[in-house]
């Protein structure tokens, strides 16, 4: 099939995979997997028009591979259930559909919000991420819980935001970046030394909040830095843990659990798991 598929992965998403929907409503075909919610989210997906596919949960990769092998059109757009296209980005994803641009995939920008506002800098700024791709030349990579989406042939970027609703409020993004903090600790394979507790966090602050210009977004960018470098201490000190059997040992976390469709795209390597 020629045209456009939005595929997209989703699990208790009731509360904003409608505005995800609406702004997609261009495609020719939308794919939403639901991996086992109990919520409204799959009957909102339908009566919006999307064909809704009920799956298991087997991990971010396989699931994300997964929706790419059933989309039909000649291209797919991925998307989040917290992420909407804007206007302008749209506009672009036509004119691409609809041509014959010497491209594999096209980077789109990713506007990070944080509390309601959008973020300019520091570590949730300078966002792109390849999206929209040929079905045929794409693939996804990664170890969960972050997939990668890859191409083969030349990758340009298009033009328009793709807007990111990442948490419902503060407290999920500090439960979410405990969670996550586990699960690096789970598949690490260095050892975590005193240095890296001692360093890593106040490096992270300093390197989010100054050298990438974080102060510019006002207290906003203070608190975003000082989470980042929260998320990086929890982190190396469950890596520590993990590798020191003498301190204690980090709890197991189930995948399922620890990373839901809902949470995966907010804690991507370019915003909590750097450090």
């Amino acid at each position: 099939m020629d045209g456009l598929s939005v595929v997209i992965i989703a699990r208790y998403e009731a509360d904003r995979i409608g505005a995800a929907l609406e702004s997609v409503l261009f495609a020719d075909e939308i794919l939403v997997l639901d991996s086992g919610s109990s919520d409204s989210t799959p009957d909102i997906a339908g009566r919006m028009g999307a064909t809704v596919i009920r799956t298991d949960w087997p991990g971010h990769v396989k699931q994300k591979s997964r929706a790419l092998g059933m989309a039909n059109g000649r291209w797919v757009l991925s998307l989040d259930a917290d992420e909407r296209v804007t206007g302008d980005l749209a506009r672009s994803i036509r004119r691409v559909v609809t041509s014959d641009p010497p491209f594999s995939g096209f980077l789109v920008r990713r506007r990070n919000y944080f509390l309601g506002r959008p973020m300019y800098w520091g570590d949730w700024g300078r966002d792109f991420k390849l999206r929209l791709v040929r079905r045929d030349h794409a693939r996804v990579r990664g170890r969960d819980p972050h997939d990668v989406l890859a191409v083969d042939g030349p990758v340009g970027r298009i033009s328009g935001e793709l807007e990111h609703h990442s948490f419902r409020s503060l407290g999920e993004q500090v439960r979410t970046m405990d969670i996550y903090a586990a699960r690096a600790a789970q598949v690490s394979r260095v050892k975590a030394r005193w240095w890296d507790l001692l360093f890593r966090p106040p490096w992270a602050l300093f390197r989010g909040f100054i050298l990438k210009a974080g102060f510019l977004d006002g207290s906003r960018g203070l608190l975003l830095a000082g989470l980042v470098a929260h998320h990086t201490l929890l982190k190396w000190s469950r890596i520590r843990l993990a590798g020191s059997p003498g301190l204690g040992s980090c709890h197991s976390v189930d995948h399922h659990e620890s990373a839901p469709p809902s949470l995966h795209s907010a804690t991507s390597d370019q915003q909590n798991e750097r450090g």
